[in-house]
């Protein structure tokens, strides 16, 4: 079976985890400071907080500015469902937006249809890692004092208007997790430019002690420390770390190979009627986290039957992103009517792309798609 996608891991992140484990910092030490200085470096942060997965990353990122149940925040549908959820974790509403056709992502055009004297905040998704239009979501919301927050679980290598992803932001939060183009199996980060937003995300993570485990071992004497606020148990450990800051290494390699397989999709496929592949926005470059198309509308098959007959000649693809506001968790939550996102989720699908992917398998990739479709194979 073709796989849709697997880590690129190696030897050297073996070695990492094993010196992590025999240093005796098993749990949250100086390999995690380390690989929030060397990440916020390399998606020009001002200051990053290791956390255990995106998810606690966005909450801790909605707990920072104080969202609660009185308050609203904006987010797309079209994302992982734990989108919405962080916002239902603060005892908020989560307001779906609809997306733009061309990539996927909430637009200030999309965002100001559903904006209200409730909302607080926008939870902005670059979504499989194509960059949205901060800038122009940003001019929307400062005005009326909305915080974008950004969603880049999927966006480490991306690039905005020239800079990485997440250069600039007030908080964004991201993913390691082994879909993920770096991984450290599970974990996350939130960047943010504030340092007070850095200090409290650090408690936060933490109990809301007032010391960190790491600096009353390394104190010296007695150190007593104290509980500030009601917080959690978000800790990344130093063996994630250690094996982060080995993958973080392989960023721009990964990268440059996913997009040199990209561009061979997009001339592999040219030649399929009505199809969409995603690519880059006018505004920046995909680090393609996901090769998703969209079925075209008149398709003789369905996106499922698609799935299926792959599944059944040897290629693993998976439904594209999905839509919250379909699943059974938000049955019955109001929200305007969402036509793009409901035909992103009905008729797109993710092929199969990873770091090591060969020609062979790519073109088999391609063939039994068109074969799925009952179109002409590639002339080999």
């Amino acid at each position: 079976m073709i796989p849709v996608m697997k880590p690129w891991l190696g030897e050297e992140e073996a070695r990492a985890a094993s010196a992590a484990v025999l240093s005796g910092w098993v749990a949250q030490g100086p390999k995690v400071a380390a690989f929030e200085d060397a990440f916020a470096r390399r998606v020009a942060a001002l200051h990053a907080v290791a956390l255990s997965s995106c998810t606690t990353a966005l909450h801790v990122a909605l707990h920072l500015l104080d969202i609660g149940p009185d308050d609203e925040v904006v987010v797309p549908s079209l994302s992982f469902i734990a989108t919405a959820n962080a916002v239902r974790y603060c005892g908020a509403t989560p307001v779906f937006a609809d997306v733009e056709p061309e990539t996927g992502n909430l637009s200030a055009a999309t965002v100001g249809q559903v904006l209200t004297e409730r909302t607080r905040a926008v939870v902005l998704v670059h979504q499989a890692g194509v960059p949205a239009d901060v800038e122009q979501v940003r001019a929307l919301c400062r005005p009326r004092g909305i915080t974008v927050v950004e969603d880049a679980a999927c966006a480490a290598g991306s690039t905005y208007r020239g800079v990485p992803v997440g250069a600039d932001a007030e908080l964004a939060a991201w993913s390691f997790h082994p879909r993920k183009l770096i991984t450290t199996g599970e974990g996350g980060m939130l960047t943010t430019d504030r340092e007070q937003w850095a200090v409290r995300g650090r408690r936060l993570r933490e109990h809301g002690m007032s010391v960190s485990a790491a600096e009353r071992h390394s104190g010296g004497g007695a150190v007593v420390e104290s509980y500030l606020e009601t917080a959690f148990n978000y800790r990344m450990t130093d063996i994630q770390a250690a094996v982060g800051l080995v993958q973080l290494g392989k960023l721009d390699a990964i990268v440059r190979r996913r997009r040199e397989l990209a561009a061979r999709y997009h001339e592999l496929l040219a030649d399929v009627p009505g199809l969409r592949l995603v690519g880059d926005p006018e505004h920046g470059t995909t680090n393609y986290q996901s090769f998703w198309v969209v079925l075209p509308e008149d398709a003789p098959v369905s996106r499922n039957d698609v799935l299926a007959r792959l599944s059944a000649r040897g290629v693993s693809a998976r439904r594209g992103i999905m839509a919250s506001h379909l699943e059974p968790a938000y049955a019955g939550h109001p929200h305007v009517d969402l036509p793009v996102t409901e035909m992103f989720t009905g008729r797109s699908l993710i092929l199969p792309l990873y770091h090591d992917l060969g020609e062979a398998d790519q073109l088999t990739v391609v063939d039994e798609f068109k074969a799925a479709l009952d179109l002409p194979l590639v002339s080999r």
